[in-house]
Order: C-alpha cells, then sequence, then structure tokens
C-alpha cells in the first residue's frame, strides 16, 4: 500500500454512526474486523491481518473470512466510487452507504494465516445507485482469491431501523 493510502481516511470512518456497526467493517462493532477503505491512486485497498480464530486448518484462514474481506471492501469502495462520481469528498452530506446486492468469490489459492492480507478495488461501474467493484486478496504479494461485488446504495429505511 502506498504511503498515500495509507495516510488517507478510511471511508468507513465517515459512515454515519446509525450504520457503522457492520461485522466486517463497523468502527463501531469492538468485536468485528474494523476494516478500513481508501483509495490508492485509481484503485481501493484495505488491509487486514487474520486472527488465530479465523483459522480453517492450522496454518490456513476459513473461506468465511475472505469473503467477508472482499464483501466489506467491496461495499466500501462503492462507496468511494459514489462520492467521486458526485464529485465530492467521504463525508459529506448527503452520506453514502452501500450494501451488497451480489457477491462472487473465487478462492485461488490457499490463504496462509500470518501474513496481513490486501483486498484491491479496481471500480468497473457507477450507474445511478449501482457500484460494481473487481477485487483481488493478496497474502504477500500472492493473489488468493478473485472478487466481484455489485453493490446499491443502502435503502433509506435500513438506516431508521437503528
Amino acid at each position: 500500500m502506498s504511503e498515500h493510502a495509507a495516510g488517507s481516511p478510511a471511508v468507513q470512518d465517515v459512515y454515519p454512526d446509525d450504520v457503522a456497526h457492520c461485522y466486517g467493517c463497523g468502527r463501531l462493532n469492538e468485536h468485528g474486523l474494523q476494516l478500513k477503505t481508501r483509495w490508492d491512486g485509481d484503485e481501493t485497498v484495505s488491509v487486514y491481518t487474520p486472527r488465530p480464530e479465523h483459522t480453517a486448518i492450522p496454518g490456513y484462514v476459513y473461506g468465511g473470512l475472505v469473503a467477508s474481506l472482499l464483501d466489506c471492501h467491496g461495499t466500501g469502495s462503492a462507496a468511494l466510487a459514489g462520492y467521486r462520481a458526485e464529485e465530492r469528498e467521504p463525508g459529506t452530506e448527503p452520506p453514502l452507504r452501500y450494501v451488497t446486492a451480489n457477491l462472487t468469490v473465487d478462492f485461488v489459492a490457499p490463504t496462509p494465516l500470518g501474513p496481513p492480507l490486501e483486498a484491491r478495488g479496481t471500480i468497473v461501474e457507477v450507474k445511478g445507485k449501482k457500484v460494481v467493484v473487481e477485487e483481488t486478496l493478496s497474502a504477500d504479494g500472492v493473489v488468493v482469491a478473485r472478487g466481484r461485488v455489485v453493490a446499491v446504495r443502502m435503502p433509506e429505511a435500513m438506516a431508521s431501523q437503528g
């Protein structure tokens, strides 16, 4: 990850409190992963280091974590793309929050437990309330999974349930 990406604010840090509880990326979920997604040039990036409880078999991460990281990185990437498409900074009003309409994950290599995992996203389409993101998840520079997220702008009714 570039220094620029590491120093830029994560989109999840500006999600409104009533929609910041997601297990994967919610900053208000103390038991969650608290994934952070940022721009790195024209790509998005998130880095997460798996914990021992994410074990599938000794030495390897379980697939559910891989899918969760791609899912939340995808919706975070969609929010960043939505702000960029509207030519405004993340955190400006009205807030943008996206949810998953479709998630596809291809597991291409075993995911080792230990090294940080880096999710990278490329915005494929921004059309109305829909954003499509293609992603990779890598460990030590080796791609272990590929994903595609179709994210849609979160319906207002979801935020008012809190």
